[in-house]
Order: structure tokens, then sequence, then C-alpha cells
């Protein structure tokens, strides 16, 4: 399992069929929600791929708007909205380098370097509403310190600088906060969680 899906187990029983309902609907503020939710996350993600804020912000625009395109093909039933939609955002990043001729060989190497596990099979680490909870109750079982740094890095998608800055915190801190809050989901979950 990756930092991804533990993230998406925290979102996976809130909200997300309740929205796929209103998309289906052609509900234009559902499209607004679901960016608020997932949009930092689509922007890092594909950020990370891309290595270029304006192409990034261009690919963010188009995954959204291919999931409002597609939005009846969403089942509500099946899996998280969040690993779908991220799924969809990889898939654009990648698109976009691969027809950007080869230029840009060293962010494709983000690919196989930096999560190889969250290319794996993203259908594969959808998680089931049981692990979402166990996950939930573990990370509220955590200090407030180390909640906050594991729910700014999932939640928001922030790095570890990001969140020293946020946090007015030293990196150091904030890099011990990640490894122990890290270190009590893995003591609390068990393999689940990496080292």
């Amino acid at each position: 399992m990756t930092f991804l899906p533990i993230w998406l187990a925290l979102h996976v029983a809130g909200g997300d069929v309740e929205l796929i309902q209103r998309l289906h609907r052609r509900d234009p503020q559902a499209l607004a929600e679901l960016y608020d939710r997932y949009g930092r996350l689509v922007y890092s993600l594909i950020l990370r791929v891309v290595r270029d804020t304006g192409i990034a912000e261009d690919l963010v625009q188009e995954t959204f708007m291919r999931v409002w395109n597609r939005a009846q093909g969403i089942d509500a039933q099946k899996g998280s909205m969040g690993a779908w939609l991220l799924a969809v955002a990889r898939n654009r990043a990648i698109d976009y380098l691969r027809s950007a001729g080869g230029r840009e060989r060293n962010a494709l190497e983000f690919e196989e370097t930096d999560h190889p596990a969250l290319y794996t099979d993203m259908e594969r680490d959808i998680l089931s509403s049981d692990n979402a909870r166990r996950v939930k109750t573990a990370v509220e079982k955590l200090s407030p310190n180390h909640r906050q740094v594991i729910e700014l890095a999932y939640f928001e998608g922030l790095s570890q600088t990001e969140m020293a800055e946020r946090m007015g915190q030293p990196l150091g801190t904030v890099k011990t906060w990640v490894r122990a809050a890290l270190k009590s989901l893995r003591d609390e979950l068990g393999a689940a969680v990496p080292a």
C-alpha cells in the first residue's frame, strides 16, 4: 500500500457516493465541490509528473472537464471517486508527456522512481469502507501534531517543507513528526503503511 491509498481511505467513507450522484444529474455545484475536495491533490500529482506549473494547471482543468464529460460512466458503488480521479489525472499527465515527443524524459522517470506502487494498478489500491474506517480511527488516535502533519500531507498534498512553513516549525521537527505518525499508523494498522 502506498501513501496515496491511506489518504483515499480517509475520504472513501465521506460523501463520494452522493457527489457522484449529483455529477450524474449534471449539478455544476458538484463539480465545484469535487474540485475543492481533490483539486490540490490532482495538481500535486500532475506537477510531479510534468514538472511545469503552467502545464500542470492546464492538465488539472482538462482532468476535471474530462470527469464532467464522463460523469455518467462513473459508478458510485465501485470504489473511490478519488482513486478514479487520480487515475484520470495521472493518465492525462502521462499522455501529455508522450505527446511532447520525449522532451520531458526525466519527468517520465517519476512513474518508475518516485511512487512505483501508485502506478501498478490504481484500481487494486481502492480500499474497502472497512479499511477506510480502520485508517480513520488510527489517524484519530494520533497526537494533535502527528494528526496535523498527516492531514496536511494527505488532505492538502503539502510537502514537508510546505508543512513546516504553514505550521511555523523547523523542517527537522516536521520530518520527525511525519516519521513518528507513520510509525504509529504502521503499529496500529500493521504492514499496510510503508516505512
